[in-house]
């Protein structure tokens, strides 16, 4: 495994590419060092067949490239690679900066920044943090297994609700409800935006392209729950598969369980595969669709991304059913919560907010 030659630039973003740190000397670029690491395997079976790798990162908020699609300057990514074990996922990529299998490897060989929580505090307190809003879940999910056991996302959150920095996460695991209580605390001094993946409804198609994450149901719980708490969550409908999970009365049954769980918005995105992904995707398609294969070539055969066509093919149906169930597309915003805080007696009431970021990531 290569860990002294990573660096802030060696991909830690919502992006499969480059991306920055908040200012780090280039004397000490590195992420971490190889003596900062840790292998440990736990014989449970949540985990069997799974080695983490214990690290002390040198740098925890991380700057999105430019030229990114994304929505957001800076990200926290306290895990690299996932247990989710999703086939499609475009963070693959990410993996091969370490030397390690973005195909297997990614789903078993997850990598623990350990000081995230007493890393992010220092950072935040920095003379040169301006406050800027910070997305979670962009690269792997911080809510994945693993957070089950190494618990950094309520020291997180709660560096984040200190400094009243606003921040959003992104999640596709249940075990974010675990941390409601902060969440609610956090929503009281500042901006928190809360999206849940839920891409279909189809379970057979659920069992075998993400076969480690929680069923889509459990995840709409977590939206109705949210809910329930005040805290609007929005659904990121995504991937939308090709030929797979595209088929209208498939688009109908998600939306409308969307719909009922009480989602605040609802944002279609159609799969795209990157190198790192492309191939382990497309390997799973040969084994269990390989009828699909030819067409899966035609369909992606000037890249990553689905022709405009079907993109917005999609985007159309979906929308179109989510007005006819009484939700939404993405507004800016729109899956955000502010609880603005009373002024105190005799003083008058706080301007409107400034405008906000949107919120939004790929998974």
């Amino acid at each position: 495994m290569r860990w002294d030659n990573l660096t802030a630039d060696s991909g830690d973003t919502g992006e499969s590419g480059h991306s920055g740190d908040t200012g780090h000397s280039r004397a000490d670029a590195a992420l971490f060092g190889a003596d900062a690491v840790t292998t440990r395997t736990f014989d449970t079976p949540e985990f069997r067949g799974i080695t983490f790798h214990e690290v002390r990162a040198r740098s925890i908020i991380n700057r999105v490239p430019g030229a990114s699609r994304m929505p957001f300057e800076w990200t926290v990514n306290p895990y690299r690679g996932c247990t989710h074990a999703c086939v499609y996922c475009f963070a693959r990529k990410t993996h091969s900066y370490l030397d390690l299998d973005t195909g297997l490897g990614f789903d078993t060989q997850i990598v623990v920044k350990v000081n995230a929580p007493e890393l992010l505090r220092h950072q935040l307190a920095a003379r040169r943090w301006q406050g800027e809003h910070i997305a979670m879940g962009t690269n792997v999910d911080c809510y994945q297994r693993a957070e089950g056991r190494y618990r950094l996302m309520p020291g997180i959150i709660s560096a984040l609700t200190e400094r009243a920095n606003p921040f959003s996460i992104l999640t596709k695991g249940t075990l974010i409800l675990r941390d409601l209580d902060l969440l609610v605390r956090a929503a009281e001094v500042t901006d928190v935006g809360i999206s849940v993946s839920v891409g279909f409804t189809d379970h057979e198609l659920w069992r075998t392209v993400e076969p480690g994450t929680p069923p889509p149901e459990r995840r709409l719980d977590v939206v109705r729950t949210l809910g329930e708490h005040g805290i609007g969550c929005g659904v990121l409908m995504a991937p939308v598969i090709p030929f797979l999970g595209d088929h209208p009365a498939q688009l109908r049954a998600t939306v409308r369980a969307i719909a009922a769980a009480g989602a605040t918005s609802v944002t279609p995105l159609t799969l795209h595969l990157r190198p790192g992904a492309r191939e382990w995707y497309m390997a799973w398609l040969g084994q269990h669709h390989p009828h699909l294969v030819r067409r899966y070539e035609r369909l992606y055969a000037d890249g990553a991304y689905a022709p405009k066509w079907y993109q917005r093919r999609i985007t159309r149906q979906v929308h179109e059913l989510a007005q006819e169930y009484g939700i939404g597309p993405a507004r800016a915003g729109a899956a955000r919560r502010i609880r603005p805080q009373a002024p105190p007696p005799g003083q008058d009431s706080p301007g409107p907010a400034p405008a906000e970021p949107v919120q939004l990531s790929l998974l």
